[in-house]
């Protein structure tokens, strides 16, 4: 029998190189004082090489491409072949036994984004997501992706998977891996900010390259990854190394407000918490004073304390008086909308329709 993943066979038996020495030895009519003879190694060790006691080594396999005429090569395949064969019978029993952690990974989300393959096996599927994690079993992610010290802002209502968080993360990384971003400079993307926040004016197909590009002059990834089942993530920051930081954005908020907000929250990390450290926006492990900080840095950076009380104090929070102030400063109506929202100066219904609300790629 074979087993099939992703078109490849793979036996599920290992031939002993053991075996087919014997094999050989029989076609030429060999018994096995001669091969002692003829190879001048003891009778115990050419008994333990036949009842796969012990492996062909190389001077061994040498020895018996001049006694038997089969290639050294030959020999050597014969026993790298047989060593994977039975580790891969070894992994086939851990995949076993592993197969119900692969319940809680929303498999089949991730292959509509084409993040893995579709795989009908069972094993080639966990195996596909242990490759997609970059990690060797189900014990390598429960060291890795739990214990990263994470701090979340996301709404309460979600049922949050550990498993379906850290695949958003995972692909994040993958994402961000292919970017060429400059080393991290940090008065370069204090200054790149500045140019960014104009961009909350422009539709996606102009506002998305230009932010990316502007942030990788920095040494920043921006990625946008679309949200999986029981995240509800919004955004998240962290550090591949020290010269490269990553802003990951989900497809979970369609309005402008939401979207520039959680970007400029992200970016707060990055000018005013260490490179050791991971923000997750979720439910768990919230660090209230940097995110509080976060959050002022946010605010603060679309719209000035002093200028959005001047609106406050002067003006009525009509749709004309809003959108006259958000051209004076440079940003979105729907940002200063969003902003009067959280204040309480306007309720949660009212002039929603000065918002941009976005459609993206894998809804």
């Amino acid at each position: 029998m074979v087993n099939k993943v992703e078109g490849v066979y793979t036996p599920d038996y290992a031939v002993t190189p053991g075996e087919m020495l014997e094999y050989e030895m029989e076609a030429r009519g060999m018994t096995q004082q001669e091969l002692v003879r003829r190879t001048g190694v003891s009778a115990k060790h050419i008994n333990e090489l036949l009842s796969r006691k012990s492996p062909i080594s190389p001077t061994m396999a040498i020895k018996l491409e001049r006694a038997i005429g089969m290639p050294a090569q030959y020999w050597l395949n014969l026993e790298a072949n047989y060593q994977e064969v039975v580790a891969r019978l070894e992994e086939e029993k851990l995949l076993e036994a592993d197969l119900g952690w692969l319940a809680n990974i929303p498999y089949r989300k991730m292959v509509s984004f084409g993040w893995v393959a579709d795989i009908k096996d069972t094993k080639g599927r966990l195996s596909e997501v242990l490759r997609f994690f970059g990690i060797a079993s189900v014990r390598q992610w429960q060291q890795m992706w739990p214990n990263l010290s994470v701090a979340y802002r996301q709404t309460q209502k979600y049922d949050v998977s550990p498993e379906a968080v850290s695949a958003w993360l995972r692909q994040g990384e993958i994402q961000a891996g292919q970017l060429n971003c400059r080393p991290f400079d940090k008065k370069a993307f204090r200054a790149a900010l500045d140019d960014i926040r104009s961009l909350s004016t422009k539709s996606p197909d102009v506002f998305l390259p230009e932010l990316k590009q502007l942030c990788a002059g920095a040494g920043v990834a921006v990625v946008f990854v679309p949200c999986l089942p029981k995240t509800g993530v919004s955004g998240a920051t962290r550090w591949i190394n020290k010269d490269k930081a990553i802003i990951q954005l989900s497809l979970h908020y369609k309005s402008d407000d939401h979207l520039w907000f959680t970007f400029f929250h992200e970016a707060g990390h990055i000018l005013l918490h260490g490179k050791k450290e991971m923000f997750l926006e979720g439910t768990n492990g919230l660090d209230n004073e940097k995110e509080e900080e976060a959050n002022r840095f946010a605010s603060n950076e679309l719209i000035s304390g002093k200028a959005l009380k001047a609106f406050i104090d002067q003006h009525k929070p009509t749709k004309d008086n809003i959108t006259c102030f958000a051209d004076e400063v440079g940003i979105s109506a729907g940002i200063v909308v969003g902003q009067l929202q959280h204040r309480g100066i306007l309720p949660r219904a009212h002039c929603n329709d000065l918002k941009q609300f976005y459609t993206w790629d894998h809804e």
